[in-house]
């Protein structure tokens, strides 16, 4: 088992950033591709960014490409995603996730965390 917990998320004014955490426990964190996706209500849960174990390998949806920064630090088993200019439509429920082995757009993922909420003023 994986254990995932998001922090970072919050409210947080129209282009400004955020950075989000997600701490790992449980199995060997380097052994884990991890991605964060995001659901807004009444919307389907979206990818947002995923990176391989090593770092590698990242992929950012478009939505926020060019904007965002996906990272992860194996020795402290916790993985950030940087989110600058900040958009009212990035405002979601942030969930990050981890997976044996890397797949860059997959939503399979085996474990997940409770999310972190993030709210954009405009």
């Amino acid at each position: 088992q994986v254990q995932l917990v998001e922090s970072g998320g919050g409210l947080v004014q129209a282009g400004a950033s955020v950075r989000l955490s997600c701490a790992a426990s449980g199995r060997t964190f380097s052994n884990y591709a991890m991605g964060w996706f995001r659901q807004a209500p009444g919307k389907e849960r979206e990818i947002v960014s995923s990176i391989s174990w090593d770092g590698g390998r990242r992929f950012y949806a478009e939505s926020v490409k060019g904007r965002s920064t996906i990272s992860r630090d194996n020795a402290k088993n916790t993985v950030y995603l940087q989110m600058n200019s900040l958009k009212p439509e990035d405002a979601a429920v942030y969930y990050c996730a981890a997976r044996l082995g890397y797949s860059s757009t997959t939503r399979e993922y085996a474990y997940w965390g409770q999310g972190t909420q993030v709210t954009v003023s405009s």
